[in-house]
């Protein structure tokens, strides 16, 4: 059973507010489920939206920020069951977020959120980890980078089962489901 999800998606709003609500409700089930939400540890944008969701609800969070972002000031503090670690890089960043989480999902974002899934979805492919990816597609927003994907099968640079692998539906409900059995194939 998934007990700490790693969740990736923009640190901006982005211009469609579906975005923002998609957000808060993604907070919000992953409380009432009692999933720990594992992420970036930014304040803002979608990120914010969704851990404030979670503590709304009485859920935990599990954040990592890199210290050039603290810094800034991008990040959220520590708090009542929010836990928050300070490293030195992005890459230490989601080194600590794969090995708290059991899966990974990710929601519409920008460059970052792409960084992030692509390199933990290419440490599955390369047996780094055995976690399961999804992606939360609502209203189509994956559909233009899945056609790249299934041209890059196309052409001869992945296979169909490592694409077929990955975990994207419209609902929530229906990713949540899909982390689960692939987790559960792969232990």
């Amino acid at each position: 059973m998934i007990t700490r999800l790693a969740v990736f998606l923009g640190s901006r709003d982005g211009h469609d507010p579906a975005h923002v609500t998609l957000a808060n409700d993604v907070g919000r089930a992953l409380a009432e489920r009692d999933i720990e939400l594992v992420y970036g540890a930014g304040g803002g944008g979608l990120m914010g939206h969704l851990s404030d969701a979670v503590l709304a609800h009485g859920g935990r969070v599990y954040g990592v920020l890199p210290r050039f972002m603290v810094d800034r000031e991008w990040g959220r503090p520590a708090g009542d069951r929010i836990e928050s670690v300070v490293v030195e890089s992005m890459h230490e960043r989601k080194a600590l977020m794969a090995a708290r989480a059991d899966a990974f999902l990710t929601l519409p974002g920008g460059l970052g959120t792409l960084e992030e899934f692509f390199e933990l979805w290419t440490h599955q492919t390369l047996a780094v980890h055995e976690k399961p990816s999804g992606l939360l597609n609502p209203g189509g927003f994956w559909d233009p980078l899945l056609a790249t994907l299934d041209r890059i099968v196309e052409a001869g640079f992945a296979d169909r089962r490592t694409v077929d692998e990955l975990v994207v539906a419209p609902e929530l409900e229906d990713v949540l489901a899909g982390l689960e059995a692939r987790r559960g194939q792969r232990a």
